[in-house]
């Protein structure tokens, strides 16, 4: 069995045991630490693919070490201009064994039944809402009223347009 996880902005493929370096997570050594951004999981069955993620699934995993990982050497050079500039950077990574992954959780298909309970105690209140309802709509009436006044005055703006573009005189009016 293998799963894709995502954390720190990159991918990871993992399976039972593997070792991987990802950016640095908090916990320290020994302890457990749960991925639940898992984007796919894969076995002899078949392939499970996330929509971006699978719900319910997480891969758990054991902290072996913080450290750092590698120097990284970042040279900048503009040629004929005696420009070199050297710089070094060493990023902070967590050394993780993955113990176990585990697919999309049994008990959320009941999760999503106990709403569909709940439905006829929403259909009863939408009926009592109709009865509400007309005093919404006298409300609504009363803005649009107030919105007539808003637009008369823009087209008295309008108006006023014309005769300023009129008043500016050509060079040859001037002569």
């Amino acid at each position: 069995m293998f799963a894709v996880v995502k954390t720190g902005g990159k991918q990871y493929r993992v399976a039972e045991g593997d070792v991987i370096k990802v950016e640095k997570l908090e916990g320290e050594a020994g302890k457990n630490i749960t991925l639940d951004e898992v984007l796919m999981i894969g076995d002899d069955k078949g392939v499970k693919v996330g929509e971006p993620l699978l719900k319910g699934a997480n891969v758990t995993a054991e902290v072996l070490e913080q450290k750092k990982d590698k120097k990284i050497t970042v040279f900048k050079k503009k040629r004929r201009h005696n420009y070199r500039r050297k710089k070094g950077h060493r990023q902070e990574i967590t050394v993780l064994r993955v113990k176990a992954i585990a697919a999309t959780a049994a008990k959320k298909a009941p999760a999503k039944e106990a709403p569909a309970e709940k439905a006829p105690a929403k259909e009863a209140a939408k009926k009592a809402a109709p009865k509400t309802a007309a005093p919404k709509t006298a409300a609504k009436k009363a803005p649009a009223k107030a919105a007539a006044p808003k637009a008369a005055a823009p087209k008295a703006a309008a108006k006023k347009a014309p005769a300023k573009k009129a008043a500016p005189k050509t060079k040859a009016a001037a002569k």
